[in-house]
């Protein structure tokens, strides 16, 4: 994944608008979940390619600074020769002297190719610090992001088993007043009071039986007290 990609993966996915996306969403839920796992995906490639260009820069950075040392020893050594020719001259050894002062000449051709080499990679260094830092920057916002995500997820789930506990609760409201209970206590003290009514009716027919029976007695003493008397009519 180039830089140019990276930075735009990372750009993108900061800056999406959790709320438009769901929205637009049929199921915010399996929504989410989506994008949780799309961002989960998304910044562990983009933490890949990340490190991958801090590599390469932390590399630059060591080239860079062997390059720094590299100049400034081979600058030393030229030196070095430098006085030992300078030496060796006083001494009226011309010949040891003017092989030093190659050697020194030498040594500064080195330095100087260092240096130049050390100074074409300070714009990029330069450049590619700034990319890392919106990368890192980038990847910061992901996070975020991924957290306020999962933080939405958590509020949605809660909110959902909410709404579904109000509504079961509903549901058997409704189905109580469907029922209607007291109606069946109704129906049961209905069916009660027709038993007493029954057994009231029982008692009383019970009761007339009796009555009629002790009719009967009485009737059957009459009639004894009117045959008494008549004999008694008889005998006189």
């Amino acid at each position: 994944m180039t830089k140019q990609t990276v930075l735009g993966r990372v750009a993108q996915l900061a800056k999406a608008n959790i709320n438009a996306l769901l929205d637009q969403a049929e199921d915010p839920q399996l929504m989410l979940d989506q994008l949780i796992r799309d961002y989960t995906n998304n910044i562990a490639e983009a933490e890949g390619a990340v490190a991958s260009t801090i590599g390469n820069l932390r590399l630059m950075e060591q080239d860079h600074q062997e390059d720094v040392e590299a100049a400034q020893e081979w600058g030393a050594k030229a030196l070095a020769a430098s006085r030992k020719a300078d030496e060796l001259r006083g001494s009226e050894r011309t010949a040891d002297a003017d092989r030093f002062d190659n050697l020194a000449k030498v040594a500064l051709g080195r330095q100087l190719r260092a240096e130049q080499e050390a100074k074409t990679t300070e714009p990029t260094i330069a450049s590619q610090t700034v990319v890392v830092d919106k990368l890192k920057s980038g990847l910061e916002q992901m996070r975020a992001k991924l957290g306020e995500l999962q933080s939405k997820r958590d509020e949605l789930v809660a909110r959902a088993k909410s709404a579904a506990a109000q509504n079961r609760m509903m549901d058997a409201v409704k189905s109580i007043d469907v029922l209607d209970p007291t109606s069946e206590l109704h129906r049961f003290e209905d069916k009660v009071r027709r038993e007493e009514a029954r057994a009231m009716g029982k008692q009383e027919l019970a009761a007339s039986s009796l009555d009629a029976q002790f009719e009967q007695l009485d009737d059957a003493s009459d009639d004894a007290e009117i045959e008494a008397r008549l004999a008694a009519l008889k005998a006189a």
